[in-house]
């Protein structure tokens, strides 16, 4: 049965891209700076995985999702000509991960869930990323888990086992939710259960994680929909 429900948190619980894209218009706007922002914060997060397996080859020493959105953020003023930025000015941009909206159905999710299950983060993201999110969209978890703890990035299996450990649950008592099919596959793989959530993330320019893929336990239209049927599920000894 599960007792806990952690969530993924960038793409399944806030919206990085509107929220980015915003924050870097004004900022554009401020500054005098006129680039294809859109592209901009596209590129900055398709630069999350490649940053990450270089930390998880070995290649970089063990860095926070803060300290790489840094170095993929100084990458970028770079390949898109912004003027030289000072030190306050790109740590405050690299910043704006910390100030991201959650999707409108979240904070009533969570606190339906709260009633029923433990809940809580398991992402990349650091441990004061993951509060400040929290703390800025009012989300309400019983517990954050982040990557950090573990010094391995999902997909490893030792932040998915690592986090059921943790909370002293089996693998199998503990559910995440995601909207991201190969973070669901690594879940599943260490015997946790599984929950998807479509989400828009990536706006127009989205070709996976449309919908689920094979092998996942339950699939829900948002936070407060897996709330109910993961009730009705507890309620009827499925879950």
């Amino acid at each position: 049965m599960v007792k806990a429900v952690l969530f993924d948190v960038f793409g399944t619980l806030v919206d990085w891209r509107t929220s980015l894209i915003r924050f870097f218009e004004a900022f554009g706007r401020e500054h005098g700076i006129t680039v294809d922002w859109s592209l901009f914060v596209d590129e900055w997060r398709e630069s999350y995985a490649p940053t990450m397996d270089l930390v998880r080859r070995g290649d970089l020493p063990w860095t926070n999702l803060d300290g790489l959105h840094r170095c993929s953020f100084d990458a970028l003023v770079q390949q898109f000509g912004l003027p030289d930025l000072s030190e306050e000015e790109r740590e405050y941009c690299t910043l704006a991960w910390h100030r991201l909206d959650p999707w409108p159905d979240v904070r009533d999710g969570l606190l339906s869930l709260r009633s029923h299950v433990l809940t809580g983060t398991l992402s990349n993201g650091n441990i004061r990323l993951l509060a400040d999110l929290a703390h800025y969209g009012d989300l309400r978890f019983d517990v954050i888990l982040s990557a950090e703890i573990f010094r391995h990035y999902k997909p490893d299996s030792q932040t998915y086992l690592g986090a059921a450990e943790l909370l002293q649950l089996a693998p199998g008592e503990v559910m995440l939710a995601a909207a991201h099919n190969g973070d669901l596959r690594a879940a599943a793989n260490c015997g946790l259960r599984t929950a998807f959530i479509a989400r828009p993330e990536w706006g127009p320019n989205q070709h996976s994680d449309l919908r689920a893929e094979g092998g996942i336990d339950l699939i829900a239209q948002d936070v407060i929909d897996l709330a109910e049927r993961l009730e009705e599920r507890l309620r009827t000894g499925e879950g």
